[in-house]
């Protein structure tokens, strides 16, 4: 059976992958579960860097502590290695318990180095205050808590902190070697929209 097309059935074939592959590079890549979205879409404006000082308050001791051990360290261990907290703890907008609370830590650390006291954090700071009332930071590190300051990084956050990005450095601010409970001051810059 004879057809009067102006092209053969191999010009054909070439002429139909050549128009999709056209479609796919114009319409951006197609996997069927994803898209490329213009960041006004989501109501996203110019990215700003904001910093917040603020003071985490862990407290291991007295009626209601703010930190519980959840795994016990190995034995024999001089860094606690293997020990596990879980984490509700106080932010504060200065040193003292007392001060205002803007939020709190609440996540947990490990106990991961052998070799020295080597934190592994992982938290959201939930802020209770203001315009960051309801939005979180995610901070997730390692924290060698006998240095004098510490940089982990901030990888991610909901709210107001949508697509955050950054760093927190902490600083001892006090430290009780008997019962455990110690006061950091955090602070913290983030990218955010």
């Amino acid at each position: 059976m004879a057809t009067n097309l102006p092209f053969s059935s191999s010009q054909f074939i070439i002429f139909s992958i050549l128009s999709i592959s056209f479609l796919i590079l114009i319409t951006g890549d197609d996997h069927g579960f994803a898209r490329i979205l213009d960041m006004k879409t989501l109501g996203l404006k110019k990215e700003k860097l904001s910093h917040f000082r603020i003071f985490w308050h862990d407290i291991l001791t007295g009626k209601s502590p703010s930190a519980i051990q959840v795994v016990p360290p190995v034995a024999n261990s001089s860094t606690a290695f293997g020990l596990m907290r879980m984490i509700d703890n106080p932010l504060t907008q200065g040193p003292k318990l007392s001060s205002k609370l803007v939020g709190r830590a609440q996540g947990f650390y490990m106990s991961a180095s052998q070799q020295e006291i080597g934190l592994l954090m992982a938290m959201n700071f939930a802020f209770m205050e203001g315009k960051y009332n309801g939005s979180t930071i995610t901070v997730l590190g390692r924290n060698t808590v006998f240095s004098t300051v510490r940089e982990m990084p901030v990888i991610g956050g909901t709210g107001a902190f949508r697509f955050a990005r950054g760093y927190v450095q902490a600083r001892t601010s006090k430290f009780d070697q008997y019962s455990g409970d110690a006061t950091v001051e955090y602070d913290c810059y983030v990218l955010h929209y």
